[in-house]
């Protein structure tokens, strides 16, 4: 399996991980403390690096950081929209159609080197 594909699978692993530690708590515990929010946060978000950690020093053999950098928010966007809408319940908006063309365009420019074969 090629380093670009296992790096891709560890970062969105990361990125479920690290969707729940962000946002998890205000659904699951919006009348706790938050210092009882943050430790399982801090939880959830050891795991994110578990995942996260190789997925980037694994990625960086094969990438550029800015690269790398980007993936990850290309990654982050499309993990974070469906569990916007179907663990939130939040409604989506044009906003993200918006925002994801502007991450297409990104990525374009910096992976053009490597589309084009550079």
């Amino acid at each position: 399996m090629s380093r670009l594909l296992i790096t891709v699978m560890l970062l969105f692993c990361s990125n479920i991980f690290m969707s729940f530690a962000w946002y998890g708590h205000l659904r699951n515990f919006p009348h706790r403390p938050w210092l009882f929010a943050a430790l399982v946060s801090w939880g959830i978000a050891l795991l994110e690096y578990l995942f996260q950690v190789p997925a980037n020093r694994l990625g960086h053999e094969v990438m550029s950081v800015g690269q790398l950098k980007l993936l990850q928010e290309v990654i982050t966007l499309s993990v974070f929209v469906p569990f916007s809408v179907y663990y939130m319940k939040e409604k989506v908006s044009l906003d993200y159609l918006w925002a994801g063309f502007c991450l297409l365009g990104a990525v374009f420019f910096l992976f053009r080197g490597k589309i084009a074969g550079v």
